[in-house]
């Protein structure tokens, strides 16, 4: 019986063999690479991704799936971990089954939690080597916006602080099954060695730019009320008056260290 895809997921399968194609080759995995792959559905890339790994692991919630990724072949290599992504502690996994070489995480991602998975994915950072991501295009625009741009905010901020980004290239709808009302594109994402951030301080900083994209048409000054004064901000460099979406990661980086 065919699976039918399932909107709570936010299932949209990948049915184009070109795109499998040129995604697999973006990845350009090797036989002892670390993979895990988010959401692999019905297996367009789990698939060819068995036919050179020694080992896979995937992140699938839908339980239905399940029986169709057994049955690839090389399915005895695959392991499945029938979990929300949200909640996997790919830390842990990593120091518990791998006691060298990091993680390279893949997916394509359901668009309905797609940021929630790239925030989720910042705590765990220090053991990933890459990410390749099919995101809805609009989540790659925003990600790798520059300071001053429409799609320019608080997921930019976040991203580019911890990872280089290189958009690769855009997906066609009619590329999937169902076909979904939006372009998509591939991404990858690569952790940066050092980040002026450290592990201690994320939580404070995420705040700081959280609340300056809370009312991203209001000035810094009015924006901030309650985290910092106009002086705070002044002394830091910055306009009271310029807009959160004006400044970049290196001015966030700065108020940040003139606040605490």
């Amino acid at each position: 019986m065919q699976h039918r895809a399932k909107k709570r997921f936010g299932q949209n399968f990948l049915v184009d063999t070109h795109v499998i194609e040129k995604i697999i080759d973006s990845i350009n995995p090797q036989a002892e690479d670390h993979i895990i792959e988010i959401g692999p559905g019905l297996g367009a890339l789990t698939q060819p991704l068995l036919k050179i790994l020694t080992r896979l692991d995937a992140i699938e919630l839908d339980r239905d799936v399940i029986p169709e990724l057994q049955s690839l072949e090389g399915g005895e290599r695959l392991h499945i971990h029938n979990v929300d992504v949200l909640a996997f502690d790919f830390t842990a996994f990593k120091q518990s089954n791998f006691e060298q070489g990091e993680l390279r995480i893949i997916g394509n991602l359901p668009y309905n939690i797609s940021t929630a998975v790239l925030f989720h994915l910042i705590s765990h950072r220090n053991c990933i080597h890459d990410l390749h991501f099919m995101l809805q295009k609009e989540v790659v625009e925003r990600i790798a916006a520059r300071a001053g741009s429409h799609d320019y905010g608080r997921l930019s901020v976040m991203m580019q602080l911890y990872f280089r980004i290189s958009p690769l290239f855009t997906v066609a709808p009619h590329c999937f099954r169902p076909v979904p009302r939006v372009e998509s594109a591939i991404v990858r994402l690569q952790p940066r060695t050092s980040t002026a951030i450290g592990y201690d301080e994320h939580d404070a900083f995420a705040a700081l730019v959280r609340q300056a994209f809370s009312q991203r048409r209001k000035t810094l000054k009015n924006t901030l009320k309650g985290l910092c004064d106009s002086g705070q901000i002044d002394a830091a460099g910055i306009d009271p008056g310029k807009r959160p979406q004006e400044l970049g990661v290196d001015d966030y980086i700065k108020l940040f260290r003139q606040i605490h």
